[in-house]
């Protein structure tokens, strides 16, 4: 198996998801090159509303692949300020470009304290590292 890619400047949640400070309130968010890989050819991707409210930990919408359906979970509680529109005709590129135009959602919180406690909770590209390996 190819050595999957884990970049060193976003955080990870145990569940396969991504999170990259995009703004001292903002993040994107996406699945990793380790999910898409464990999902296979995704065919659909379901995705929240703008302006929808998510809640850490919870479920904001799946992914389908040839394979099966699986939950994306929220990695903290945020409003969402932005969904990739470019997934509804291509969800392929969550497979060919997970951390690239492959993203999910833009999330926004109120202030950055909130923000930075949050992605200190998560985990770092060796502690990702460590989940998937094996």
């Amino acid at each position: 198996m190819s050595e999957l890619e884990i970049p060193a400047d976003r955080r990870y949640t145990a569940e396969h998801e991504w999170v990259e400070r995009t703004g001292p309130t903002t993040v994107r968010v996406g699945i990793t090159d380790f999910a898409q890989s464990q999902l296979g050819d995704v065919v659909f991707v379901q995705l929240p509303a703008v302006d929808e409210d998510v809640t850490a930990g919870e479920s904001f919408g799946e992914v389908e692949s040839t394979k099966s359906v699986s939950d994306i979970f929220a990695p903290l509680t945020a409003k969402v300020v932005a969904a990739n529109a470019d997934l509804d005709g291509n969800p392929e590129l969550v497979n060919s470009a997970p951390y690239g135009q492959g993203w999910l959602v833009d999330l926004g919180v109120d202030d950055e304290a909130t923000l930075d406690s949050a992605l200190a909770e998560m985990l770092d590209a060796a502690g990702y590292a460590d989940i998937t390996a094996g």
